[in-house]
């Protein structure tokens, strides 16, 4: 297998590197202007509009990614344009055509899932290698089986995934509450007509059976009714659910928080990747996030030197005193993986954007490349476009994400600590009596 030219350890030899702030256009950034030796990166997500907080995460991420790239190798390196699709698909299109023009070689996303499949299609027609760090709908790959076991939509060849897709989190979610014993009674509210959504929801069900999880209420809700919970949450609380699951972004979700809150219900709520970004939510009562848990690759709160320069690099770029989230991180990971694959694959800036995919795709799908990152150690890749790294289980302490199993065991310590104490005054107690 092979060793990573950039693993942590190596991050770490550059992490005095200085990163370019917001200084888009010297790195190829938003006017598409570039270098003509250096390798020509697109980059699509919502950096406007409603899922602008994916968006930008992804740009600023790759962002610092390509700079630290320009600071090893040169100047010239990477020259990435990222152009903005607000979350529409036709958007999307044609920001990739835009790109295209402009001359790209290499794509990095699109950030959200029906925007990335409607692009993937017209990459894998074009033979440009597209690496998304966040659309996890099986779609945007293809060759995956729907529910009856029926192929739809062929193996996009080209298209690979940093993130996990939505049946692995599904399954994942289910594995982990069943593991942790996180919940007696569960209830589960997704939304039926999102793709993301619905695809989690049905293999956390399956899961959820074959471990024996008690599901006791199982409600849905669409784009169009995603402002009142109450039915949905009524039924939960009639189920007696300790716990709810929901696999749905976070908008809605602060929704439900809010109104469970105002019911005095309050069961545990455990979320998935979609749920990343609810702390920072326009006119949301964080407080209320307090004891929520999600599956989540990346927290920036971890305490390893790898995160810690990444998150000072990311505000840096922003030019904002906030933390990255982990789409910010799947991203970073993306141009560094694409990075150690053109290095292994002695891909050369003056091919086409077909040869470099022929390359590239050959290489992710044979599973000899791995890549240690933000997001995962020793991440490798198969030709089903799906990448292979360990979720972790995070929970929300104090306004910030902390890795579930620690707080679980400092809450441990704690209840020890003061059951030692109440053992010791009772004994005290006697003694002196």
């Amino acid at each position: 297998m092979f060793d990573t030219v950039l693993s942590r350890r190596t991050f770490l030899k550059f992490s005095g590197i200085a990163t370019a702030g917001l200084a888009l256009a010297a790195c190829g950034g938003s006017d598409g202007s570039a270098d003509a030796a250096a390798y020509k990166i697109g980059g699509i997500g919502p950096i406007t509009g409603a899922a602008a907080i994916y968006g930008n995460a992804t740009k600023f991420g790759a962002q610092v990614a390509v700079d630290q790239v320009n600071e090893i190798e040169g100047s010239n390196f990477f020259a990435l344009n990222w152009q903005d699709d607000e979350h529409d698909p036709e958007k999307s299109v044609n920001a990739y055509n835009a790109l295209k023009d402009w001359g790209m070689q290499i794509l990095v996303g699109t950030t959200t899932t029906a925007p990335c499949v409607a692009v993937s299609t017209e990459s894998n027609a074009d033979g440009i290698f597209q690496l998304t760090p966040s659309a996890s709908s099986t779609d945007v790959i293809g060759g995956q089986a729907d529910e009856d076991g029926n192929v739809t939509i062929p193996r996009k060849d080209n298209v690979f995934q940093m993130c996990f897709t939505d049946p692995n989190q599904g399954t994942a979610s289910a594995r982990y509450i069943s593991q942790q014993k996180l919940g007696t009674k569960i209830a589960i509210i997704y939304n039926n007509a999102d793709a993301y959504s619905t695809g989690i929801y049905r293999k956390f069900a399956a899961e959820a059976k074959d471990l024996g999880l008690n599901v006791v209420s199982t409600t849905t809700f669409t784009d169009d009714s995603a402002t009142d919970f109450t039915v949905q949450l009524n039924k939960a609380k009639d189920a007696k659910a300790d716990l709810i699951f929901l696999p749905i972004y976070y908008t809605p979700a602060s929704l439900i928080l809010t109104q469970a809150d105002s019911m005095s219900y309050a069961p545990k709520f455990f979320g998935v990747d979609g749920m990343d970004g609810i702390l920072t939510l326009e006119g949301f009562d964080a407080s209320l996030a307090e004891g929520v848990m999600l599956l989540t690759p990346f927290v920036a709160t971890a305490d390893d030197d790898a995160t810690k320069d990444f998150v000072a690099k990311y505000k840096k770029t922003t030019g904002a005193d906030e933390d990255p989230n982990q789409f910010a991180a799947d991203a970073y990971d993306c141009v560094m993986a694409i990075y150690e694959a053109i290095k292994k694959g002695g891909v050369e800036p003056s091919m086409s954007a077909a040869e470099m995919c022929g390359t590239l795709k050959n290489l992710f799908a044979s599973g000899e490349l791995t890549y240690s990152g933000l997001t995962g150690e020793n991440m490798s890749w198969s030709e089903s476009g799906e990448v292979t790294k360990d979720p972790k289980g995070m929970i929300i302490v104090n306004g910030v994400y902390e890795p579930m199993d620690e707080a679980a065991t400092a809450e441990a310590a704690e209840d020890q600590n003061v059951e030692e104490v109440t053992e010791q005054a009772a004994e005290e107690e006697g003694a002196a009596e």
